[in-house]
């Protein structure tokens, strides 16, 4: 009887250290509540969406989402698109993390991408392919998740 209590909490041990090895099943893109947020660089810093609330912006916004990040970040924000499903790291849940993240740190991670520590994605960067006002449009419609 002794035997398989061992047994037992040998397995629970290793099991737990797995997952604490493996970041417990995360896909290791969010940044856990609590977790610090790396600050936007000082070109970024500080900026604020001038189109915040705009209807308009967030009509355009969803259709720049749907066209350029649905396909790894999911229609739904929540980092389950099906191009996504093979990158390592998996896309971030966008509908999650808006809401604890700055525009100046949303502007500047869709604008660099995310090929740079910490984040070291396969995120690519928009700001030569996208407009800044095209940007601020995904951030207006990102923030509509959660609401």
């Amino acid at each position: 009887m002794k035997g398989s209590y061992f047994f037992i909490f040998t397995v629970s041990i290793l099991g737990a250290m797995v997952l604490v090895a493996c970041g417990g099943g995360s896909s290791g893109t969010t940044q856990p509540q609590g977790t610090p947020v790396p600050t936007p660089p000082a070109e970024y810093a500080g900026k604020t969406n001038p189109m915040a609330n705009d209807a308009a912006a967030t009509q355009a916004g969803k259709q720049i989402f749907d066209d350029n990040c649905s396909p790894c970040h999911g229609t739904d924000a929540k980092g389950d698109g099906p191009a996504g499903a093979s990158l390592n790291p998996r896309p971030a849940d966008l509908a999650d993390l808006q809401s604890r993240f700055s525009d100046a740190y949303l502007f500047w991670r869709i604008s660099e991408g995310g090929a740079m520590p910490p984040f070291n994605s396969q995120m690519p960067t928009w700001k030569s392919t996208v407009s800044e006002d095209q940007i601020w449009e995904v951030i207006t419609y990102l923030r509509t998740f959660g609401k």
